[in-house]
C-alpha cells in the first residue's frame, strides 16, 4: 500500500454541502439562511450567553463563593485490584501504570483507592494512598510508598 493509495472507509466520508450555487442545488440564494435577519448576514449569530437583550442568565445570578481552579490538584485514580495484574513482587510506579494502560494521564499525580482485593506483595510508589488502600497493600505484604 502506498500514500497515494489510501482512502477513508467506504461510506465514512460525506462530501461537503455547497451552499448558495444555484436553485438547482436545493440550497441556492440564502444558502438555507433565510431571508434577512441577523442570521442571514455573514457574521451572522449571536453570541454565546446572549439572550435576546433580556439580562442574560450569567448577569441574573449572583456570583458567590471562590474558586481555585487554577491551583487545584487533580489526581489520576486506580482502585487496589487494578494492581493485582502485576506479577508478584513486582515494583508499580507512575511510569508502569502508564505503561500498562492502566491511567492513560498522570494529571497532577496518581491517587490509589481501595476498592477491591489485593493478593500479591506489590511495592506501589503513588503520590497518595487512601487508608484503605494503604492498609489493603500492607496486609498482602507488600508497600505502600509516597512519592
Amino acid at each position: 500500500m502506498k500514500l497515494h493509495e489510501l482512502k477513508p472507509a467506504a461510506g465514512s466520508a460525506e462530501k461537503a454541502w455547497r451552499k448558495g450555487r444555484g436553485p438547482g442545488s436545493g440550497n441556492g440564494k440564502t444558502g438555507g439562511r433565510g431571508h434577512k435577519g441577523q442570521n442571514a448576514r455573514s457574521g451572522g449569530g449571536v453570541r454565546p450567553g446572549f439572550e435576546g437583550g433580556q439580562i442574560p442568565m450569567y448577569r441574573r445570578l449572583p456570583k458567590r463563593g471562590f474558586t481555585n481552579d487554577m491551583f487545584k490538584k487533580v489526581y489520576a485514580i486506580i482502585n487496589v485490584d487494578a494492581l493485582d495484574r502485576f506479577e508478584d513482587g513486582a515494583e508499580v510506579t507512575v511510569e508502569t501504570l502508564v505503561a500498562e494502560g492502566i491511567i492513560k494521564d498522570t494529571l497532577s499525580g496518581v491517587k490509589v483507592l481501595g476498592n477491591g482485593e489485593i493478593t500479591k506483595k506489590l511495592t506501589v510508589k503513588a503520590n497518595v494512598f487512601s487508608a484503605s488502600a494503604k492498609e489493603k497493600i500492607e496486609a498482602a505484604g507488600g508497600k505502600a510508598e509516597v512519592i
